[in-house]
Protein backbone atom coordinates (compact mmCIF):
# COMPACT_ATOMS: atom_id res chain seq x y z
CA UNK A 1 0.00 0.00 0.00
CA UNK A 2 -0.43 1.92 -1.82
CA UNK A 3 -0.72 1.32 -5.28
CA UNK A 4 -1.29 4.37 -6.93
CA UNK A 5 1.84 6.99 -6.00
CA UNK A 6 4.83 8.86 -7.74
CA UNK A 7 8.24 9.08 -7.38
CA UNK A 8 8.42 12.64 -6.82
CA UNK A 9 5.37 14.48 -5.74
CA UNK A 10 6.83 17.86 -5.91
CA UNK A 11 6.18 17.18 -9.94
CA UNK A 12 2.12 17.21 -9.04
CA UNK A 13 0.06 20.30 -8.63
CA UNK A 14 0.12 21.41 -4.91
CA UNK A 15 -2.50 22.41 -2.37
CA UNK A 16 -2.19 25.55 -0.62
CA UNK A 17 -3.28 25.89 2.88
CA UNK A 18 -6.45 28.17 3.02
CA UNK A 19 -5.13 32.10 3.48
CA UNK A 20 -5.09 33.30 7.18
CA UNK A 21 -6.93 34.52 9.14
CA UNK A 22 -9.92 34.38 7.06
CA UNK A 23 -9.81 30.64 7.10
CA UNK A 24 -10.54 28.98 10.52
CA UNK A 25 -9.40 26.02 10.98
CA UNK A 26 -11.50 22.86 12.30
CA UNK A 27 -11.31 21.79 15.74
CA UNK A 28 -11.38 17.99 16.40
CA UNK A 29 -14.45 17.04 18.16
CA UNK A 30 -13.36 13.33 19.16
CA UNK A 31 -11.10 10.57 17.88
CA UNK A 32 -13.19 6.80 18.51
CA UNK A 33 -11.27 3.59 17.97
CA UNK A 34 -12.82 0.69 14.95
CA UNK A 35 -13.77 -2.42 16.81
CA UNK A 36 -13.00 -5.28 14.11
CA UNK A 37 -15.06 -7.64 13.26
CA UNK A 38 -15.72 -10.04 9.78
CA UNK A 39 -17.94 -9.27 6.62
CA UNK A 40 -19.09 -11.25 4.30
CA UNK A 41 -18.03 -14.99 3.97
CA UNK A 42 -15.52 -13.99 6.80
CA UNK A 43 -12.65 -11.55 5.75
CA UNK A 44 -11.68 -8.97 8.37
CA UNK A 45 -13.11 -5.57 8.92
CA UNK A 46 -12.41 -2.51 10.81
CA UNK A 47 -15.86 -0.63 11.28
CA UNK A 48 -14.47 2.95 10.77
CA UNK A 49 -18.03 5.00 12.05
CA UNK A 50 -18.97 2.76 15.10
CA UNK A 51 -19.59 4.97 17.63
CA UNK A 52 -20.29 8.07 16.09
CA UNK A 53 -23.01 10.22 16.23
CA UNK A 54 -24.70 10.26 12.65
CA UNK A 55 -25.14 13.86 13.02
CA UNK A 56 -21.96 13.74 12.58
CA UNK A 57 -21.19 11.55 9.71
CA UNK A 58 -24.71 12.29 7.84
CA UNK A 59 -24.15 11.65 4.60
CA UNK A 60 -22.38 8.97 5.45
CA UNK A 61 -23.65 5.75 6.57
CA UNK A 62 -20.69 3.03 7.40
CA UNK A 63 -17.42 2.34 6.43
CA UNK A 64 -15.28 -1.18 7.00
CA UNK A 65 -11.58 -1.27 6.22
CA UNK A 66 -11.14 -4.62 4.66
CA UNK A 67 -8.43 -6.03 5.87
CA UNK A 68 -5.17 -5.62 5.66
CA UNK A 69 -4.91 -9.67 5.31
CA UNK A 70 -1.69 -11.75 3.93
CA UNK A 71 -4.17 -14.45 2.18
CA UNK A 72 -2.63 -18.16 2.60
CA UNK A 73 -4.00 -20.06 -0.38
CA UNK A 74 -7.56 -20.91 -0.16
CA UNK A 75 -8.50 -18.30 2.17
CA UNK A 76 -9.55 -15.26 0.12
CA UNK A 77 -13.11 -14.64 0.80
CA UNK A 78 -16.16 -12.20 -0.39
CA UNK A 79 -19.73 -12.03 0.43
CA UNK A 80 -22.81 -13.80 -1.28
CA UNK A 81 -25.50 -12.52 -3.03
CA UNK A 82 -27.28 -9.79 -1.20
CA UNK A 83 -29.44 -6.42 -2.12
CA UNK A 84 -29.17 -3.11 -2.06
CA UNK A 85 -31.56 0.04 -2.23
CA UNK A 86 -31.70 3.60 -1.33
CA UNK A 87 -27.68 4.18 -0.61
CA UNK A 88 -24.54 4.24 -2.95
CA UNK A 89 -21.12 1.82 -1.86
CA UNK A 90 -18.02 2.93 -2.44
CA UNK A 91 -15.11 0.01 -2.79
CA UNK A 92 -11.57 1.29 -3.27
CA UNK A 93 -8.56 -1.27 -3.20
CA UNK A 94 -5.47 -0.53 -1.90
CA UNK A 95 -4.08 -4.01 -3.13
CA UNK A 96 -6.02 -7.25 -4.19
CA UNK A 97 -8.52 -7.72 -6.24
CA UNK A 98 -12.47 -8.09 -6.17
CA UNK A 99 -14.73 -9.10 -8.85
CA UNK A 100 -18.44 -7.93 -8.96
CA UNK A 101 -21.34 -9.17 -10.82
CA UNK A 102 -25.23 -8.13 -10.05
CA UNK A 103 -28.38 -9.06 -11.22
CA UNK A 104 -28.85 -7.17 -14.05
CA UNK A 105 -25.95 -8.46 -16.25
CA UNK A 106 -23.46 -5.90 -14.96
CA UNK A 107 -19.99 -6.49 -13.51
CA UNK A 108 -16.44 -5.89 -13.70
CA UNK A 109 -12.81 -6.21 -11.36
CA UNK A 110 -11.17 -4.03 -9.32
CA UNK A 111 -7.57 -4.18 -8.89
CA UNK A 112 -4.71 -2.20 -6.61
CA UNK A 113 -5.72 1.55 -6.67
CA UNK A 114 -9.06 1.35 -8.36
CA UNK A 115 -12.78 2.76 -7.13
CA UNK A 116 -16.15 0.97 -7.99
CA UNK A 117 -19.14 3.41 -7.31
CA UNK A 118 -22.23 1.14 -7.19
CA UNK A 119 -25.69 3.62 -7.40
CA UNK A 120 -27.81 0.89 -5.85
CA UNK A 121 -31.00 3.49 -6.31
CA UNK A 122 -34.04 1.24 -6.80
CA UNK A 123 -32.30 -1.60 -5.87
CA UNK A 124 -30.60 -4.86 -6.96
CA UNK A 125 -28.98 -7.72 -6.06
CA UNK A 126 -25.06 -8.53 -6.33
CA UNK A 127 -21.86 -10.24 -5.26
CA UNK A 128 -18.51 -9.49 -4.58
CA UNK A 129 -15.32 -12.56 -4.79
CA UNK A 130 -11.98 -12.75 -4.92
CA UNK A 131 -11.00 -14.26 -8.38
CA UNK A 132 -10.25 -17.65 -8.57
CA UNK A 133 -6.45 -17.37 -9.32
CA UNK A 134 -6.28 -14.97 -6.11
CA UNK A 135 -8.26 -17.91 -4.40
CA UNK A 136 -5.62 -20.84 -5.34
CA UNK A 137 -2.54 -18.52 -4.76
CA UNK A 138 -3.49 -16.04 -1.62
CA UNK A 139 -2.20 -12.68 -1.48
CA UNK A 140 -2.56 -9.52 0.18
CA UNK A 141 -5.91 -7.90 0.18
CA UNK A 142 -6.85 -4.20 1.39
CA UNK A 143 -9.14 -2.11 1.07
CA UNK A 144 -12.37 0.27 2.37
CA UNK A 145 -16.16 0.38 1.37
CA UNK A 146 -18.04 3.31 1.87
CA UNK A 147 -21.67 3.86 2.32
CA UNK A 148 -23.00 7.26 0.97
CA UNK A 149 -26.54 7.84 1.87
CA UNK A 150 -29.39 9.22 -1.42
CA UNK A 151 -31.40 12.48 -0.28
CA UNK A 152 -34.96 11.30 -0.73
CA UNK A 153 -35.54 12.41 -4.07
CA UNK A 154 -32.95 10.18 -5.59
CA UNK A 155 -33.70 6.84 -3.19
CA UNK A 156 -35.26 5.58 -6.56
CA UNK A 157 -33.45 6.55 -9.24
CA UNK A 158 -31.93 3.80 -11.68
CA UNK A 159 -28.33 1.86 -10.41
CA UNK A 160 -25.40 3.51 -11.98
CA UNK A 161 -21.94 1.91 -11.90
CA UNK A 162 -18.64 4.04 -12.00
CA UNK A 163 -15.56 1.74 -12.57
CA UNK A 164 -12.69 4.51 -11.65
CA UNK A 165 -9.11 2.77 -12.52
CA UNK A 166 -6.45 4.14 -10.39
CA UNK A 167 -5.08 6.06 -13.10
CA UNK A 168 -7.94 8.47 -13.40
CA UNK A 169 -7.75 9.86 -9.99
CA UNK A 170 -6.84 12.94 -9.38
CA UNK A 171 -3.13 12.95 -7.95
CA UNK A 172 -2.52 16.12 -5.82
CA UNK A 173 -0.07 17.28 -3.62
CA UNK A 174 1.28 19.76 -0.69
CA UNK A 175 3.81 22.55 -1.05
CA UNK A 176 6.57 21.28 0.47
CA UNK A 177 5.74 17.32 -0.93
CA UNK A 178 4.97 15.97 2.22
CA UNK A 179 1.67 14.50 1.53
CA UNK A 180 0.28 12.88 -1.71
CA UNK A 181 -3.38 13.41 -2.25
CA UNK A 182 -5.54 11.05 -4.51
CA UNK A 183 -8.85 12.54 -5.01
CA UNK A 184 -11.30 10.22 -5.82
CA UNK A 185 -14.61 12.30 -5.47
CA UNK A 186 -15.33 15.85 -5.52
CA UNK A 187 -13.72 19.33 -5.37
CA UNK A 188 -10.22 20.77 -3.39
CA UNK A 189 -9.02 24.03 -3.85
CA UNK A 190 -10.14 24.01 -7.78
CA UNK A 191 -9.33 20.53 -8.43
CA UNK A 192 -11.82 17.56 -9.48
CA UNK A 193 -11.79 14.01 -8.99
CA UNK A 194 -13.34 11.63 -11.15
CA UNK A 195 -16.31 10.27 -9.11
CA UNK A 196 -19.61 11.87 -9.82
CA UNK A 197 -21.99 11.94 -6.33
CA UNK A 198 -25.42 12.62 -6.46
CA UNK A 199 -25.04 13.71 -2.95
CA UNK A 200 -22.10 16.14 -2.64
CA UNK A 201 -18.94 14.71 -1.29
CA UNK A 202 -14.83 14.66 -1.46
CA UNK A 203 -13.04 11.48 -0.64
CA UNK A 204 -9.33 11.63 -0.27
CA UNK A 205 -6.39 9.37 0.08
CA UNK A 206 -3.86 10.98 1.73
CA UNK A 207 0.00 9.69 2.29
CA UNK A 208 1.51 12.16 4.46
CA UNK A 209 5.77 11.51 5.02
CA UNK A 210 7.19 11.51 8.15
CA UNK A 211 7.30 14.26 9.95
CA UNK A 212 5.41 15.99 7.73
CA UNK A 213 2.15 18.12 7.89
CA UNK A 214 -0.62 18.79 6.01
CA UNK A 215 -3.49 21.32 6.28
CA UNK A 216 -6.47 21.59 3.22
CA UNK A 217 -8.72 23.80 2.76
CA UNK A 218 -12.23 21.92 3.32
CA UNK A 219 -15.63 23.10 2.03
CA UNK A 220 -17.22 25.20 5.41
CA UNK A 221 -20.72 23.51 4.38
CA UNK A 222 -19.55 19.78 4.71
CA UNK A 223 -18.70 17.76 7.58
CA UNK A 224 -14.69 16.29 8.16
CA UNK A 225 -14.05 13.22 9.17
CA UNK A 226 -10.09 11.49 8.74
CA UNK A 227 -9.76 7.70 9.07
CA UNK A 228 -5.99 6.35 9.99
CA UNK A 229 -5.81 3.55 7.42
CA UNK A 230 -2.14 2.59 8.61
CA UNK A 231 0.61 4.46 10.85
CA UNK A 232 0.58 7.17 13.39
CA UNK A 233 -0.02 10.86 13.54
CA UNK A 234 -2.05 13.77 14.44
CA UNK A 235 -4.56 15.59 13.78
CA UNK A 236 -6.32 19.49 14.42
CA UNK A 237 -3.85 21.90 15.35
CA UNK A 238 -3.74 21.04 18.86
CA UNK A 239 -1.73 17.44 18.05
CA UNK A 240 -4.64 15.07 19.07
CA UNK A 241 -2.85 11.79 18.60
CA UNK A 242 -4.18 9.25 16.34
CA UNK A 243 -3.31 5.68 14.86
CA UNK A 244 -4.21 2.62 13.05
CA UNK A 245 -8.08 2.28 13.00
CA UNK A 246 -9.17 5.14 14.39
CA UNK A 247 -11.25 8.15 13.18
CA UNK A 248 -11.51 11.59 14.06
CA UNK A 249 -14.37 13.36 13.94
CA UNK A 250 -13.76 17.70 13.10
CA UNK A 251 -16.01 20.18 13.62
CA UNK A 252 -16.86 23.29 11.84
CA UNK A 253 -14.37 25.70 9.88
CA UNK A 254 -12.53 25.77 6.41
CA UNK A 255 -9.63 23.64 6.54
CA UNK A 256 -8.21 20.27 8.36
CA UNK A 257 -5.01 19.30 9.81
CA UNK A 258 -3.13 15.86 9.69
CA UNK A 259 0.50 15.28 10.72
CA UNK A 260 2.53 12.21 10.64
CA UNK A 261 4.54 11.60 13.34
CA UNK A 262 8.62 11.50 12.75
CA UNK A 263 8.71 7.89 13.66
CA UNK A 264 6.65 5.27 11.58
CA UNK A 265 6.29 1.19 12.04
CA UNK A 266 8.86 -0.48 9.88
CA UNK A 267 6.07 -2.30 8.07
CA UNK A 268 4.03 1.63 7.69
CA UNK A 269 6.58 4.16 6.45
CA UNK A 270 4.10 6.68 6.33
CA UNK A 271 0.63 7.74 7.74
CA UNK A 272 -1.71 6.62 5.28
CA UNK A 273 -5.03 8.19 6.17
CA UNK A 274 -9.03 8.36 4.25
CA UNK A 275 -10.15 12.26 4.86
CA UNK A 276 -13.97 12.36 3.88
CA UNK A 277 -16.20 15.33 3.85
CA UNK A 278 -20.06 16.02 2.67
CA UNK A 279 -23.22 18.02 2.65
CA UNK A 280 -25.09 16.73 5.02
CA UNK A 281 -28.83 15.87 3.77
CA UNK A 282 -30.97 16.08 7.19
CA UNK A 283 -33.96 13.97 5.96
CA UNK A 284 -35.00 11.09 8.08
CA UNK A 285 -33.25 7.84 8.00
CA UNK A 286 -34.32 4.42 8.55
CA UNK A 287 -31.56 1.55 8.18
CA UNK A 288 -31.53 -1.70 8.75
CA UNK A 289 -29.13 -4.17 7.26
CA UNK A 290 -28.96 -3.52 3.11
CA UNK A 291 -31.55 -0.75 3.08
CA UNK A 292 -31.11 3.15 3.97
CA UNK A 293 -34.57 4.23 3.28
CA UNK A 294 -36.22 7.38 4.57
CA UNK A 295 -39.19 5.79 6.78
CA UNK A 296 -40.30 2.10 8.30
CA UNK A 297 -43.25 1.80 5.84
CA UNK A 298 -39.75 2.22 2.91
CA UNK A 299 -37.91 -0.10 4.98
CA UNK A 300 -40.91 -2.72 4.64
CA UNK A 301 -41.46 -1.81 1.19
CA UNK A 302 -38.04 -2.50 0.35
CA UNK A 303 -37.88 -6.28 2.39
CA UNK A 304 -41.13 -6.94 0.58
CA UNK A 305 -39.87 -5.43 -2.77
CA UNK A 306 -36.69 -7.66 -2.57
CA UNK A 307 -38.61 -11.12 -1.40
CA UNK A 308 -40.59 -10.61 -4.50
CA UNK A 309 -37.78 -10.93 -6.79
CA UNK A 310 -38.43 -6.98 -7.45
CA UNK A 311 -34.64 -6.44 -7.25
CA UNK A 312 -33.66 -8.97 -9.10
CA UNK A 313 -33.46 -12.83 -9.20
CA UNK A 314 -29.89 -14.52 -9.07
CA UNK A 315 -30.15 -18.69 -10.71
CA UNK A 316 -29.96 -21.07 -6.85
CA UNK A 317 -31.23 -20.84 -3.81
CA UNK A 318 -33.12 -17.77 -2.63
CA UNK A 319 -30.30 -15.23 -2.01
CA UNK A 320 -29.01 -14.36 1.83
CA UNK A 321 -29.58 -11.04 3.11
CA UNK A 322 -26.18 -9.69 3.22
CA UNK A 323 -25.04 -9.07 7.21
CA UNK A 324 -26.03 -5.22 8.40
CA UNK A 325 -24.99 -2.99 10.97
CA UNK A 326 -27.60 -1.06 13.56
CA UNK A 327 -29.05 1.76 12.58
CA UNK A 328 -26.57 4.97 13.36
CA UNK A 329 -27.72 6.64 16.43
CA UNK A 330 -29.33 9.74 15.03
CA UNK A 331 -28.94 12.12 17.28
Amino acid sequence: MPAITVENPLTLPAVAPPAAPEARPRPVLGVVTAPTGFEGEGFPVRRAFAGIKYRHLDPFIMMDQMGEVEYAPGEPKGTPWHPHRGFETVTYLMDGTFVHQDSEGGGGVINDGDTQWMTAGSGLLHIEAPPEQLVMTGGLFHGIQLWVNLPAKDKMTSPRYQDIGGGNVKLLTTPDGGGLLRLIAGDLDGHSGPGVTHTPITLVHATVSPGAEITLPWQSDYNGLAYVLSGRGSVGTDHRPVELGQTAVFGDGDSLTVRADDRQDGNTPNLEVILLGGRPIREPMAHYGPFVMNSQAELRQAFEDFQAGRLGRVPGPVPHTAPGDDAPTAD
